[in-house]
């Protein structure tokens, strides 16, 4: 008869940070998907929320950041473990709603259906504000709250905006930047930039970006780089 023990994938999680369910079987001498899943019950583990829940690693509460989130290279956990509920959780939590554009950034994975499907399902509401849906706690009233810090939020938004002066010649000179590094952020354009007469600001570069999307253009460029 096999020993198997909770132990063995213990140790294996130990020396490798995270593995697959497959390691985890032949940690447990070829065992069933059955028969893991019953020692793996027995481990404080997380599941990763992306590459189809391929990856487990320990479930530490100290690893979470400020969001809940945990990372290991390109493989994401979560503290909810299922993509959907840290979503409902996100949108929840967060003071000002947020957008599926936001959600995406900060979760790094394609979430309009997961929202599509709460909204439907009531886990949270959304309203159109400058065009875009913002999501929302699905309790009215705190709805209410986040949807008003955010039109507070987009009103200075739009103020600052229309005290940051570009014109065509800083445009031009943040494309010359991005040309030759398509994968640069704002921050990086303004050290390329730097010793321009006469200066320009980061203030400066960050309204190009916004004005032209570069930044998703720029992800996009570098999404196609091998």
């Amino acid at each position: 008869m096999v020993y198997r023990s909770p132990d063995m994938i213990i140790q294996l999680l130990q020396s490798k940070g995270m593995v697959t369910f497959e390691e985890m079987q032949n940690a447990l001498g070829a065992a069933s998907r059955a028969t893991t899943f019953r020692y793996l019950r027995q481990v404080q583990y997380m599941r990763s929320y992306n590459h189809n829940g391929r990856y487990y690693t320990f479930r530490d509460p100290t690893r979470f950041d400020r969001w809940g989130l945990y990372a290991q290279g390109d493989i994401f956990f979560s503290r909810e473990g299922k993509l959907g509920n840290t979503v409902n959780r996100l949108v929840r939590e967060s003071e000002g709603g947020m957008t599926q554009r936001e959600l995406q950034d900060l979760l790094k994975v394609r979430v309009q259906v997961l929202l599509l499907k709460a909204v439907r399902h009531d886990k949270i509401r959304r309203e159109l504000v400058e065009g875009l849906y913002l999501y929302l706690h699905n309790d009215s009233t705190i709805g209410a709250t986040q949807l008003k810090i955010r039109h507070t939020r987009t009103s200075s938004h739009r103020s600052l905006q229309a005290s940051v002066i570009i014109d065509d010649h800083i445009v031009i000179k943040v494309l010359l930047v991005l040309i030759q590094h398509p994968v640069y952020q704002p921050a990086d354009v303004t050290r390329a930039l730097r010793g321009h007469v006469p200066p320009i600001t980061k203030e400066q570069v960050i309204e190009v970006f916004s004005r032209y999307d570069l930044e998703a253009i720029g992800k996009k460029k570098g999404s196609m780089v091998s």
